[in-house]
């Protein structure tokens, strides 16, 4: 019975870790800025949307954590290990925590994507620039006049 309860508190820990986890991330948003870019002078391009496209935005850059497969492991061991009795439980541990070790990973790799937008623009000198940002519901088409909007590196398209 202890050791029942036991894993269940170690399961319950690594899902609320993994769950935490998927919350944090660096935004890509025009709409956000980070505390130290506030209050900062940037510089302002005007320029003609050429082209938009869909993307996806990874936060974790493609390099999974590896959270998501620990824990997934761990509690796809502790449930297999509860389905057999004596060796089956040993079978069904390991069997278990390969799958959830699998799924756990894909579930990182999942929450890790967002929906981003490719925002190819012509400046008023001519120049071609392309900026790929969240998409945050504001909508880009070809056509429309845009402000880039630059500071240390970070480029931003707004209307």
């Amino acid at each position: 019975m202890q050791s029942t309860m036991s894993r269940m508190v170690v399961a319950g820990l690594i899902a609320g870790t993994l769950a935490m986890s998927g919350c944090a991330y660096n935004s890509s948003s025009a709409d956000v800025y980070t505390a130290s870019q506030a209050q900062r002078e940037e510089t302002v391009r005007m320029g003609t949307v050429e082209s938009v496209r869909a993307v996806k935005i990874s936060s974790n850059n493609g390099q999974p954590s590896g959270l998501g497969a620990i824990g997934g492991g761990a509690i796809g061991a502790v449930a297999g290990s509860a389905i057999g009795g004596g060796r089956g439980s040993i079978v069904t541990g390991i069997i278990g925590g390969i799958a959830g070790a699998v799924a756990g990973n894909a579930v990182e790799n999942g929450v890790a994507m967002r929906d981003g937008l490719e925002v190819t623009v012509r400046l008023d000198n001519g120049d071609l620039r392309a900026i790929t940002q969240s998409a945050t519901g504001e909508i880009f088409q070809a056509g429309d006049r845009v402000r880039l909007l630059s500071s240390g590196g970070v480029t931003r398209v707004t209307h």
